[in-house]
């Protein structure tokens, strides 16, 4: 199991739809101890679908645009755990004027909230759990392809080139204590917070054209498997990588558009 004996620490998690509900599921198999972390109303639907792992982990309560929830979970590993080997980065929220709509429409402060819980989250994320991870770790964060822009995607498109770059930062200056820092980029999963983005179902459908490999937006195992490679000692050499889990539409271009 390769990831076995290791302490992760899993945020995003809605439903059991979620990318990282998969994660956490198969990181279990491999052997892993979890954590999750949500937070506000949805912190009940995390512990729902927490009650469906085997052992159900129990839920932090963690907003990472609060720095006090960030020292006081750093806090809660130390006393759990002692130390941290791997946490995953699932977090991302943009208004809805921000995403969706009109991107000249947006106002400065929706595109703000954007990047802060978007991007500027993975340093937090970082600063909770990198001072635990003394025999170094791995930091995976899930990411949309950000090179090109997408139909409605608008802010949160600008929101994860911003996190592919803190993703860049990040390894550069944890790399020196052994940690690694990398990205799944996902092709189109239908989760719940997909689900609420305008014209992202259109977007699942032609994804499967597009890809080489052919894609099937209703399975996350197969981003999860991706991250579990990248939480594992297998990938003890990457860092600073953006890894495309999309069926390699990524290489062929972007999926046609309806006419």
């Amino acid at each position: 199991m390769i990831l076995e004996g290791k302490k992760i620490l899993v945020t995003g998690i809605v439903n059991r739809h979620s990318i990282a509900f998969s994660i956490a599921e198969r990181a279990q198999a491999q052997g892993a101890e979890v954590l999750l972390t949500s937070f506000g109303r949805v912190k009940r639907m995390t512990e729902r679908s927490a009650a469906r792992l085997d052992p159900a982990p129990d839920v932090l309560e963690l907003d990472v645009n609060s720095d006090a929830d960030v020292a006081t979970v750093r806090d809660e590993l130390r006393e759990r755990w002692g130390t941290v080997d791997g946490a995953v980065h699932a977090i991302a929220f943009a208004p809805g004027d921000a995403i969706g709509g009109e991107f000249m429409a947006t106002p400065r402060e929706s595109a703000k909230v954007a990047f802060e819980t978007s991007a500027y989250s993975y340093k937090a994320l970082a600063e909770a759990v990198a001072p635990l991870m003394t025999d170094g770790g791995a930091l995976v964060g899930l990411d949309f392809d950000a090179s090109v822009a997408w139909p409605t995607y608008n802010w949160m498109g600008v929101a994860k080139a911003a996190l592919e770059s803190v993703n860049r930062y990040l390894a550069r200056d944890l790399g020196p204590q052994r940690i690694r820092v990398n990205l799944v980029s996902a092709g189109p999963v239908h989760t719940a917070a997909a689900s609420g983005i305008s014209g992202f179902s259109d977007l699942e459908g032609l994804w499967g054209d597009a890809a080489p490999l052919g894609w099937d937006p209703h399975d996350a195992t197969q981003v999860a498997d991706a991250a579990l490679f990248l939480l594992s000692d297998l990938s003890r050499a990457t860092t600073g990588e953006i890894l495309h889990v999309d069926g390699g539409a990524h290489a062929v271009g972007a999926p046609p558009q309806q006419g």
